[in-house]
């Protein structure tokens, strides 16, 4: 089963270039973020005419978070527990059987924290022991299950081009990566790492002052893999001609082959 991840950047406004990605990878499972819309604005019916089944937990203008599965979703949760007054759409999980068993997979769009000095930064890491509590009850199920998303967080100096540039952000603090490793503590394993221990891999260019172009990027999209879903994992690889088409969204495809 070829599972993926994908911040899209609005899914309307790549709409084209979203399609034509799925086309060509023909993932079976792919987790969305920062869809941009309210769930009944989501443009279902694009992705149901490529043979997918849809689950959306959307907000206007902002955030957002889908799963795209070739096979049925069933036991969908939106939102991440913990949150009862949490009105931001960062999280949606499901369950999807394959030929030799299931796998839980969770689309995630953790918060970006900026300015570390705002209520934002607290609020990213309370998102996190929130998502971190959620993770050790998956692992509970004893299940093969996939974590996969916008992280907001760069791991290691390894996974930025320039961790000077970096050192004042969100994404880079020592509390935002001890927030990454309690979960990855817990059992879980970046899929990506898994594959490929090389430096310069990244998943995020910015717009701005030619990034793309420099190859000056981060990596802050993951697949976290429980025990029971790496012990069947196959590859793990970055799409990053995707980058490179028209329309782009400013992060790039995470691709795992599963074998379930």
């Amino acid at each position: 089963m070829k599972i993926a991840t994908w911040n899209v950047n609005s899914v309307k406004a790549r709409l084209e270039t979203v399609t034509a990605w799925l086309k060509d990878a023909a993932p079976d499972v792919v987790c969305l973020q920062e869809i941009k819309t309210v769930d009944d604005g989501f443009p279902r019916g694009a992705f149901e005419d490529l043979g997918y089944n849809v689950e959306v937990h959307g907000q206007k203008t902002y955030n957002g978070v889908a799963i795209l599965s070739k096979r049925p979703l069933e036991d969908v949760t939106r939102g991440l527990p913990g949150g009862e007054t949490d009105e931001q759409a960062r999280y949606i999980e499901a369950v999807v059987t394959g030929d030799k068993g299931v796998i839980r997979v969770a689309s995630i769009y953790a918060p970006n924290g900026n300015p570390v000095a705002s209520e934002k930064f607290p609020y990213k890491l309370a998102w996190m022991e929130r998502l971190r509590a959620r993770a050790a009850e998956i692992l509970s199920y004893e299940e093969p299950a996939a974590l996969m998303g916008d992280y907001n967080v760069i791991p290691t100096d390894e996974d930025c081009f320039d961790p000077a540039v970096w050192a004042g952000d969100a994404l880079f603090q020592p509390q935002s990566q001890a927030a990454l490793r309690t979960i990855e503590n817990l059992g879980y394993q970046d899929a990506f790492r898994a594959c490929d221990a090389k430096p310069g891999a990244y998943t995020f260019w910015d717009y701005q002052a030619g990034a793309w172009q420099k190859n000056h990027g981060i990596r802050i999209d993951f697949v976290l893999l429980s025990p029971q879903a790496l012990d069947r994992l196959k590859t793990c690889t970055i799409d990053k001609r995707v980058r490179g088409w028209d329309k782009p969204s400013d992060h790039v495809p995470v691709v795992a082959e599963i074998d379930i």
